[in-house]
């Protein structure tokens, strides 16, 4: 339970700094929208494939890098390499749909993570669920269906216009890669026994390359990206805090899955990111309708269902013991 509470309080405390820095980068600077997203993703996998070199290092006792866990186990770079395509390529579609949707109706459709993980999970790993489980993810997904259809008083984040169908598709394609990740990471744990500073350290510096060669090779974002910070260097600013914060809560998030798995670390994401919105609501003045009320309760009311089952079972468990 403590180490539960520490991951928890991890990701909650380097993510909502996270997820306000990701909106800031959404934004217009000297009256420009900084359209790199693959930079910024780049950004964030090079600190943390830093930052996860440092926590393997500590976790070892010796120097260590980011090939080592690879080295160790020759096979799993296969796997590897896919679940490091399908972060780099989420993250992306993820900020790419950030151009036709609001922040707001992105953070809420991410939350909806929970069924792509369980569909993949039962769809390819052959897992199995509780009834409970199916029906928390149906109540999740009934409050954002509420929040995204017809929204009607989101002042800042206009999601009516009319190129908004670009924006949900690539929120689709990102939630379908986000639950083949997190499905891809449990089985990675589960055949090769790695520590979650392992993963960290590899899959980013993978992550990192796979980024920057495709930057390099197939776009011109690194000169945008170069003459852009000239103009608005408060953006590059904004990118490393970026990228520093979300490397700090990967330490928590491969610290869940390691200890626990992608189930309970969707969990705990999906109550993140409702913390974010909370936030985002508060620092940009965004207003909600009756309906997105509605529809975050619904959110809120379905993460609050699992804990209470969650501790109802434990008390139960020890009443059993006791007996």
């Amino acid at each position: 339970m403590k180490t539960l509470t520490l991951c928890v309080a991890g990701i909650y405390a380097s993510f909502i700094l996270w997820g306000y820095l990701q909106e800031r980068l959404s934004e217009p600077y000297n009256g420009r929208s900084f359209k790199a997203p693959m930079i910024v993703n780049a950004i964030q996998s090079f600190f943390a494939m830093i930052v996860g070199s440092i926590y393997l290092s500590v976790k070892t006792k010796r120097l260590s890098t980011p090939m080592d866990p690879i080295l160790e186990n020759p096979k799993m770079i296969y796997q590897l390499a896919l679940i490091a395509v399908l972060s780099s390529g989420s993250s992306a579609v993820g900020m790419k749909s950030l151009e036709n949707v609001g922040y707001l109706t992105y953070l809420l459709a991410k939350s909806c993570k929970l069924i792509p993980v369980m569909i993949v999970s039962v769809l390819v790993y052959r897992k199995r669920f509780p009834v409970h489980k199916y029906c928390i993810a149906l109540c999740i997904s009934a409050g954002v269906i509420l929040f995204t259809l017809k929204p009607k008083s989101l002042s800042s984040t206009m999601d009516s216009s009319p190129g908004n169908w670009k924006g949900y598709l690539c929120l689709l394609i990102s939630l379908f890669f986000d639950g083949l990740l997190n499905s891809s990471q449990d089985q990675l744990f589960k055949t090769f026994k790695l520590s979650g500073a392992q993963l960290m350290a590899a899959l980013n510096m993978l992550t990192f390359i796979l980024i920057s060669s495709y930057i390099v090779l197939f776009t011109d974002q690194l000169p945008y990206f170069v003459s852009f910070i000239q103009v608005s260097p408060q953006l590059l600013q904004n990118a490393i805090l970026y990228g520093i914060a979300g490397a700090i809560g990967q330490i928590f998030i491969f610290l869940t899955l390691e200890k626990f798995d992608s189930i309970v670390l969707t969990t705990v994401t999906v109550t993140r990111k409702m913390f974010s919105m909370v936030l985002s609501v508060l620092l940009f003045g965004h207003s909600l309708s009756l309906q997105q009320q509605v529809g975050v309760g619904l959110v809120f009311g379905g993460i609050c269902y699992e804990s209470w089952l969650k501790s109802f079972g434990s008390q139960a468990k020890a009443k059993t013991k006791l007996s």
